[in-house]
């Protein structure tokens, strides 16, 4: 026996007629997936999938040039969910168009373990998701560097093989998030005339209406940052169309179309409030809105005729692919080859060369070189044999030796170079980067100080979990960078970010292994990495330029005992060489000492038991220096180790100085290691 049909409130407010009536039937396809996957979840977001419904039925059926058959086409078209809590919006569109990945049974699966709906849409899950949002404003952010990334290579490439449109749409927790605003400065500098913004203007948030926390005038906002705006009715497909087309058009501005748009259009009591942001909306509630936009379809079940127009949209840029396919067929030799290494990710052949030849110039050259030069000198050799790297600092090129020889800069509407001034914006930087990798055809890395990894965390942490290649070079790494001050000397920095899983932080002791971190970087497509640089001149502990990388295991003996090992020293960057000063006076007294150098913890984890074990010796008396707090060092310490290092914030003054006022020094490592040994003696 059927139910009786819900009452609708006669305070509900009627719905605006359709334009078009067979697109807002299209629109509620999206509508009723959403609410169906997340009333059978009990949970997610339907208030935003129901109230873009509309912007996105215009934007896939009429403008997004994609095929998906094929989701990894080259010069498709970018779709970037910002506001990631509504990935049933995305999530119903892939369906609804085809995508192999996508079935009504990932659906009716939503935000269950194994399936590849999760609650944010999540990269490499299903074909069609461009990368993981769900940290408000990432996507926005990271649309920018898809935008860039595709000027980039347009300058490179010419239209025939890369000219394509990036979309994003957004919400109001989009623009609040502070790096919203450095993504957006970004883009305007730069005259990024590809990148199409929707904002999403429901006015609702989690705790309810946005004046309760904003009263910004973000239209304004966005002109002041040069970016071309319109206004209109999120659910006019008229004003859609027409608005789109115009933001086409517009070659030298971004643009954003601020959308008013009803949250949970069509449900009966909950459109338009905070209840439609993120509950499940219970059954009577979505039986109110079937009524309302008279839908009599079961859950999960899309008419046919509906999801036969859906499916053409989805083929619609078959035409497009094949016809770009015959120009890239076409293309003279060596531009199709170059576009179709670059496209694929791979690197040059000799790419490795350019390791050994720096290798080669540090060992002839012996002179004590802090790493951040050495990274400088890398970049020199690599820039010359990898013509997709990409630079860039966060107005700190000159301290982070980012720049190689012979890099172009990028200015606003000239995209033809290598090189990013990103300014004061290491969050946006972070992202943009991000954004760039994904895009595909080039491999940034840009700079700042190692305390400032805190400001671009959240990107870099997103960066390990879509494990991609952005490469993140943080100098200034420790206490040694001396005036600046603890403000300036990171000191947890480093254990914050080894918890990461899938990032790969080096700190390299020397010019030779700073060489040998950057070719363990670049070999790894699917891993980010950081890399920790110093700013005090550090000696070459290594003078072997041989093609052996002996950093890629992460921990090495650098210098092993004279005798039967009683003490193992272990330590990173720049107190390797205290550990080495240290052994000599340890080997003197007549403890055979050996010298660990960890370059990278999360490799030399990766190893096997038989290897680590090699390393590590079997001696309990074991002692471990870096200028950065202990946590972390007591796996390799054990109950017996002892550490030297920071137990708090740094302090002003010049670097040796403040080295000794913290006790990070080789007097105070063999003082350390005399401990450990008569206690473990004992």
């Amino acid at each position: 026996m059927n139910a009786p049909a819900p009452t609708i409130p006669a305070t509900a407010a009627p719905l605006p007629a359709p334009k078009d009536p067979h697109l807002r039937k299209l629109a509620n396809c999206i509508r009723f997936l959403s609410m169906d996957a997340v009333q059978k979840a009990k949970s997610g977001h339907p208030g935003a999938p129901m109230g873009m419904a509309d912007i996105a039925t215009v934007l896939f059926r009429e403008f997004l040039n994609f095929d998906a058959a094929d989701p990894h086409w080259v010069d498709r078209d970018r779709f970037v969910l910002s506001n990631g809590h509504a990935s049933m919006l995305l999530y119903s569109l892939l369906y609804l168009t085809g995508y192999q990945d996508m079935t009504i049974d990932q659906l009716e699966r939503f935000r269950q373990a194994g399936s590849k709906t999760a609650g944010h849409p999540e990269y490499r899950h299903a074909g069609g998701i461009e990368l993981t949002t769900g940290p408000l404003g990432q996507g926005i952010a990271d649309s920018v560097g898809m935008a860039l990334g595709e000027r980039i290579m347009n300058a490179e490439f010419g239209d025939d093989l890369v000219s394509h449109f990036t979309y994003v749409f957004m919400g109001d927790g989009c623009l609040m998030e502070g790096i919203s605003q450095e993504a957006i400065s970004l883009a305007g500098h730069l005259k990024l005339g590809r990148i199409i913004a929707f904002w999403d203007n429901n006015s609702i948030t989690i705790d309810g209406s946005t004046r309760l926390s904003v009263s910004d005038n973000e239209v304004e906002r966005f002109r002041a940052s040069g970016w071309h705006v319109q206004e209109i009715d999120g659910h006019d497909t008229d004003a859609i169309r027409e608005a789109i087309k115009i933001a086409q058009s517009v070659t030298d501005q971004p643009s954003m179309i601020a959308c008013k748009t009803i949250i949970g259009f069509g449900f009966p009591t909950r459109a338009g409030t905070q209840k439609a942001h993120s509950d499940a909306p219970g059954e009577d509630e979505i039986a109110g809105a079937r009524q309302r936009l008279d839908w009599d379809s079961p859950p999960f079940v899309i008419p046919e005729d509906l999801l036969n127009d859906w499916r053409q949209t989805g083929s619609k840029g078959s035409a497009a692919r094949t016809a770009w396919a015959e120009r890239v067929k076409n293309a003279p030799d060596g531009i199709r080859q170059e576009f179709e290494r670059r496209s694929a990710g791979k690197l040059p052949d000799n790419w490795k060369q350019a390791i050994l030849d720096a290798k080669k110039e540090f060992v002839e050259g012996g002179k004590d070189l802090a790493s951040r030069q050495a990274s400088g000198s890398v970049l020199n050799h690599l820039f010359a044999a990898i013509p997709e790297l990409l630079g860039g600092s966060a107005d700190l090129t000159p301290s982070n030796n980012t720049k190689a020889n012979n890099q172009v800069e990028i200015k606003p509407g000239e995209y033809k170079g290598s090189y990013i001034h990103y300014g004061v914006r290491e969050h946006g930087m972070g992202a943009a980067m991000n954004g760039l990798v994904l895009h595909g055809g080039l491999v940034p890395y840009g700079g700042t100080f190692m305390c400032f990894s805190d400001y671009n965390r959240p990107a870099i942490r997103l960066s390990a979990l879509m494990q991609i290649r952005t490469i993140f070079v943080m100098t200034h790494d420790s206490i040694g960078l001396g005036e600046d001050g603890p403000t300036h000397q990171p000191v947890e920095h480093l254990a914050a970010l080894r918890a990461i899983p899938n990032l790969g932080v080096y700190r390299p002791a020397d010019a030779i292994e700073t060489a040998e971190c950057w070719e363990l970087i670049l070999d790894q497509p699917r891993r980010p990495a950081l890399i920790a640089l110093s700013r005090q001149p550090l000696p070459l502990l290594r003078k072997d330029a041989s093609s052996e990388n002996k950093s890629a295991r992460g921990g090495y003996v650098l210098l092993e005992a004279d005798g039967e090992r009683r003490l193992t020293l272990f330590s990173t960057g720049s107190e390797v060489q205290l550990a080495v000063k240290a052994r000599e006076i340890l080997q003197q007294e007549g403890i055979p000492t050996a010298v660990v150098s960890m370059p990278c913890r999360l490799l030399f984890e990766e190893q096997d038991a038989a290897y680590k074990r090699s390393v590590l010796g079997q001696t309990k008396a074991r002692v471990a220096v870096e200028a950065a707090v202990e946590l972390g060092w007591e796996r390799y310490l054990g109950f017996d180790g002892r550490f030297v290092g920071m137990h708090g914030f740094g302090e002003s003054g010049k670097i040796a100085d403040v080295y000794a006022k913290f006790g990070i020094t080789a007097d105070a490592v063999v003082d350390a290691a005399r401990e450990v040994v008569r206690a473990t003696a004992a």
